[in-house]
């Protein structure tokens, strides 16, 4: 199988590329704008450009994927090539499956997009914890990023892009406001305890349709020093008020800011996915699945759905025709080899609620 990794010079493309290249039976190309396979997904050549490399998989790599359209996809299908991305715009995943149904049914291809940290690794979670369960009350995620993990442009881009902006929210039954990067809640992680702001990410739209029956659905980022995260919140307020900050252009030097704060960081990152409900006799409990993984080694996480994904396009397990988010296609054990191999340790409580 001919795969092509648009972005493959990228903080999460490459770790793609150098997971899937040890296969011999896969060709891997890395493509990006500059690199010796130049591809530009904004150029009004690149459907023909695309073409031309004849791939059977494309994997797209290039955020922010908040406003992007779905270029990208259409043009790999145009081309019979299956498509998964690693998207975490809220709109741009929830959309997907609707924009790129017909075409991909038409041409007989399977196209997911959110095969990342979220969707995909979250509701895995969530199917895992929820087994047995008889119903589900709230479902609260949270990711608490090691300071020294690379920091790609294109994450901070989407980051920046809500913060201080309303965010639709499942609380008590029914949609409700909060602000991006306030919100702020104390979360009880692995790494120790932080301080979680609001993201505005697709679980937050898709978690209450796939759920029913679910009344809170709420989703934190936790950084690890609480001068970041309190400078973030500021400006998230000024712009909640009203003032024109172009935050979302800041990203590079910000994140030279931000990096200042590296030797002085722990080593660990990690994630938290925790639900309340009603377990098989009836009593109201917390299920709670904790993760925890070395700081350098925390970006593989949001590459593990894409990678695990062309590897079963590549073997005799395809996943049927259509467009998806990605949900319900990966389960949490097919994550465990990679958990594994990357020293990424994941561990689950129980308690009454």
């Amino acid at each position: 199988m001919h795969i092509l990794v648009l972005g493959g010079s990228g903080n999460f493309g490459a770790r793609i590329v150098r997971a899937l290249q040890p296969d011999p039976t896969l060709r891997i190309t890395a493509a990006s704008r500059r690199g010796p396979v130049a591809l530009d997904w904004q150029s009004p050549a690149f459907s023909q450009s695309l073409r031309a490399l004849k791939p059977d998989l494309v994997v797209h790599c290039v955020g922010p994927f908040q406003g992007q359209d779905y270029r990208v996809a259409q043009a790999a299908i145009a081309a019979d090539a299956h498509y998964v991305d690693l998207a975490d715009g809220r709109e741009f995943v929830v959309g997907f499956p609707a924009a790129l149904q017909e075409p991909a049914l038409r041409h007989d291809r399977v196209a997911i997009s959110g095969a990342s940290t979220l969707p995909a690794l979250s509701s895995a979670v969530i199917d895992s914890l929820a087994e047995s369960m008889q119903s589900i009350e709230s479902i609260e995620v949270c990711i608490a990023p090691g300071q020294r993990a690379a920091r790609g442009e294109a994450t901070l881009t989407a980051v920046f892009s809500y913060l201080g902006r309303p965010i639709r929210l499942w609380r008590e039954a029914q949609w409700q406001r909060v602000w991006g990067w306030m919100d702020l809640r104390r979360m009880d992680l692995d790494v120790g305890h932080r301080w979680g702001a609001a993201c505005d990410v697709p679980d937050l739209t898709l978690f209450p349709e796939r759920y029913p029956g679910v009344r809170n659905v709420q989703f934190h980022a936790a950084l690890e020093f609480k001068l970041q995260h309190a400078a973030l919140w500021a400006l998230a307020s000024l712009r909640r008020a009203g003032l024109a900050l172009p935050v979302d252009r800041w990203a590079v030097g910000l994140n030279r800011l931000a990096a200042l704060f590296d030797p002085f960081a722990g080593p660990f990152g990690g994630m938290r996915v925790s639900l309340v409900g009603q377990n098989a006799v009836g009593e109201r409990t917390r299920r709670t699945w904790q993760l925890i993984a070395p700081a350098s080694d925390g970006p593989e996480i949001p590459c593990m759905a894409a990678v695990l994904l062309a590897r079963r396009m590549a073997s005799a397990r395809p996943v049927k025709s259509g467009a998806y988010a990605c949900m319900g296609i990966l389960r949490l054990v097919d994550f465990a080899p990679l958990f594994e191999r990357w020293g990424i340790r994941t561990r689950i409580e129980e308690c009454a609620a």
